[in-house]
């Protein structure tokens, strides 16, 4: 005769089972989900500058009108940067050129326009960040760009097309790395950064934190971050992340402003380096260790003459206030 499953019997399974499924999805929750939602990594990898926040000649536009009575009325280089840098070469536009020299495609700017698609070829301002920025300059589809260095590709770009680059520092900013704002390390020195990214150092807790493990974010190959950043590890190779580290807290790294204002998330702090923490006194003043300037580029041979007149005015007092009232510091 076969065993029947009685109802009490019946239950007591359908109640285990439950509890089992519950228990393994409490489990996936405290293993993926909640580690997960302290990496913020869409901060240092997906979020985009909003451009229209720095648009010269508009009503509500974010930018610095300088006090100057220096005026480019025509032949009005070109000018691109990095995403890092809108404010600032859009600040000149708005300060020194005249109205109706920024257009777009359509006549007005758009709202999903995150790389600049819609500025129309005679616009003078341009936005195709640092990783189409470098061509287009040697290309002669811009007069100045204002970025970070550039990578090693990049400068080899320029030596192959016979381009001779010149690179004006006309500020500085610091490089900076960032964490989730719950997370209780505030400070780590250069070498620990270097050991996170290298993989020697795997857990949070090897330098202050929770027994987490650690999830170093990079960027893109050729972005100004990751230039920086290469020249930071410098004969250091950035190792291969563990397939761990997706369960942990990650670290990213940007530049400050960008950070701090132009992509602000309240999720995330900015640590200290070698107990410095990255404002504008211990970057004037030296104590913060990772400073590195931005340029004005220019083609050697470039024809126009304002270009020179303009990199000039950027290192005037008047330039490098503006400079200063955009949110980075001089390079005086």
């Amino acid at each position: 005769m076969k065993d029947r499953i009685t109802k009490p019997r019946a239950a007591a399974i359908l109640g285990a089972v439950i509890l089992l499924f519950g228990a393994f999805n409490l489990g996936l929750y405290r293993l993926f989900t909640v580690r997960l939602g302290t990496n913020y990594s869409d901060v240092s990898q997906v979020k985009m500058v909003d451009v229209k926040r720095y648009l010269p000649f508009e009503s509500g536009s974010e930018l610095i009108k300088a006090d100057t009575t220096f005026r480019l009325t025509d032949e009005l280089p070109v000018l691109d940067g990095a995403a890092a840098l809108v404010p600032v070469y859009a600040s000149v536009i708005h300060s020194v050129y005249p109205q109706g020299s920024v257009t777009y495609e359509g006549g007005a700017f758009s709202d999903d326009n995150y790389y600049g698609e819609n500025f129309a070829p005679d616009s003078k301002m341009q936005y195709r960040n640092t990783l189409r920025g470098y061509k287009a300059i040697v290309d002669g589809d811009c007069d100045v760009f204002f970025s970070a260095a550039p990578s090693q590709e990049q400068r080899q770009y320029a030596e192959e097309k016979g381009v001779e680059l010149v690179y004006e520092p006309i500020g500085r900013e610091a490089f900076v790395f960032f964490v989730n704002s719950k997370n209780p390390v505030d400070d780590l020195t250069r070498e620990q950064i270097r050991d996170i990214y290298c993989g020697k150092i795997k857990k949070w807790s090897e330098v202050g934190g929770a027994n987490r493990f650690i999830n170093p974010i990079t960027r893109v190959a050729g972005s100004g971050s990751q230039t920086v950043m290469e020249a930071f590890m410098g004969d250091t190779p950035i190792a291969k992340k563990s397939p761990l580290s997706i369960t942990g807290s990650s670290i990213g790294y940007s530049f400050r402003f960008y950070l701090s204002d132009m992509v602000g998330n309240d999720g995330v702090k900015m640590l200290s380096l070698d107990g410095a923490y990255p404002d504008k006194e211990h970057i004037q003043n030296g104590s913060y260790p990772l400073v590195y300037p931005f340029y004005a580029v220019y083609r050697a041979d470039d024809p126009n003459p304002n270009v020179r007149k303009l990199v000039d005015w950027l290192l005037s007092a008047e330039g490098q206030s503006l400079i200063e009232s955009c949110g980075y510091t001089s390079i005086k």
